[in-house]
């Protein structure tokens, strides 16, 4: 099958909700991943902050034929001195469900976590820091509020650079175990139900899908996370 012949032209219509967009656009991304993987041209990186850039840029490129609505923007300045990896704005000004977004309003933000991390003290970094004075916690900065305060849906993309002993769900979900049992003192409070589960795993491309809700910490309110995960195969000389 001609997976690139069923990506969608990207056309919203009119009456459609905010999250029905952003499914649209985190479709769109998942079937992209192995595209950029896999894109010829492409360097080999292994650092984060460099395979973030090589994504956005290749998603803005795709999205001029396949999603033109949308545009990929590295960066995204959160609370304080934090930013998000990765955000997606209107690429001229629309309106959903009654309200005005301009090319300034971001409708979804993307944190991006090498898997495994690069050092042993940010080992469990995709979803929390080992300190409470750290918070570098993809998951946790999202139940803090300190990234997607204004969001109720949001993406974490893994790239996934060594596989492990039994899976990066299994471990993820551990390490999750382990903070409902200990939590570390950042104010966080986790519960078994924040667990991820596995919505598809395509060996194929290489590309693994997987959701979890949290609570967030400041009120009562929850954020979605949807996980993409993409295994970096090695590249052919």
């Amino acid at each position: 099958m001609d997976v690139e012949s069923n990506i969608s032209n990207g056309q919203i219509t009119s009456g459609i909700t905010l999250r029905e967009s952003v499914l649209k656009i985190i479709n769109f991304i998942s079937v992209q991943l192995p595209f950029w993987r896999d894109d010829p041209v492409r360097i080999d990186e292994q650092a984060e902050s460099r395979l973030n850039t090589q994504l956005s840029k290749f998603l803005n490129y795709r999205a001029r034929e396949y999603f033109p609505m949308f545009r990929f923007d590295h960066e995204e300045p959160q609370e304080g001195i934090r930013s998000l990896d990765i955000s997606v704005s209107p690429g001229i000004g629309m309106v959903i469900e009654a309200r005005i977004y301009t090319i300034y309003d971001p409708v979804l933000v993307i944190e991006c976590k090498r898997l495994p991390a690069p050092k042993k003290e940010r080992e469990k970094e995709y979803v929390s820091s080992l300190s409470p004075d750290k918070k570098s916690g993809g998951i946790q900065r999202f139940k803090l509020g300190l990234h997607g305060k204004q969001y109720d849906l949001a993406v974490m993309i893994g790239y996934i650079q060594k596989q492990i002993n039994g899976s990066w769900l299994e471990t993820i979900n551990k390490w999750i175990k382990e903070l409902v049992e200990k939590p570390i003192g950042d104010g966080c409070v986790w519960a078994d139900d924040e667990m991820l589960y596995l919505l598809e795993d395509d060996a194929y491309t290489g590309v693994i899908k997987c959701n979890s809700t949290h609570r967030r910490t400041a009120n009562n309110g929850k954020i979605e996370i949807r996980h993409l995960w993409i295994v970096m195969r090695k590249k052919s000389a």
